[in-house]
This record gives structure tokens, sequence and C-alpha cells, in this order.
């Protein structure tokens, strides 16, 4: 399949970003933090995919990407850094609520 790993990426993302809007968590209420923590997470990574991307180091199968990219890389990889950034910290936050909940009953 051609999207495989959009395809991926994007279950990866569907329950988070779904559960995230919940008030109780309100991960957003600091979206500037957040956007900051991802972004900052994802400029090093991606220099360092392209990098290596452009030298062969590793290369990415054109039969499970939906082929458009750029420095060597698929557009997908380019998602895949802020997806699990969010997704992680969308983890923790999870936890930090439900651990405090169950502290407190």
């Amino acid at each position: 399949m051609r999207a495989e790993y959009f395809v991926v990426l994007g279950l990866i993302l569907l329950f988070p970003l779904i559960l995230s809007f919940d008030r109780k968590l309100s991960l957003y209420r600091h979206g500037r933090a957040l956007v900051l923590a991802v972004t900052g997470m994802c400029i090093p990574f991606w220099v360092w995919d392209g990098v290596a991307a452009l030298r062969g180091h590793w290369w990415f199968n054109d039969q499970f990407t939906v082929g458009v990219g750029w420095m060597g890389l698929p557009v997908e990889e380019w998602l895949f850094f802020p997806i699990v950034g969010f997704v992680s910290i969308f983890t923790w936050e999870s936890t930090r609520y439900l651990w405090g909940r169950r502290r407190r009953q």
C-alpha cells in the first residue's frame, strides 16, 4: 500500500488528538509551551534525518510512502516527529491527570 506510513501516523494520532480536547486534561491551556516543546524536539531530528538521508545512510521505500518529500525525506517522516512528540506529551499529561485523580480518591 502506497500510503502505509501515512496511515500508521494517522492511527497513532487519532485517539490522542480526539482525547486531548477533554477539558479535565486541559492540554491546550499552555498551547505555546506545547508548540515550543514539540518544535524544539523536531528541529534537531529533522536535521539529523535529512543529513542521514542525503548521505545515503538510510532511505525510505517509495512503495510505502505517498511520494511527496523534501531533502530526501518523505512527508510522512516530516510528520513523524511532531506527531510522536505530541502523543508523548499527551501520554505524559494524561498519566499525570489520572495519577492525581487516583491520589485524591
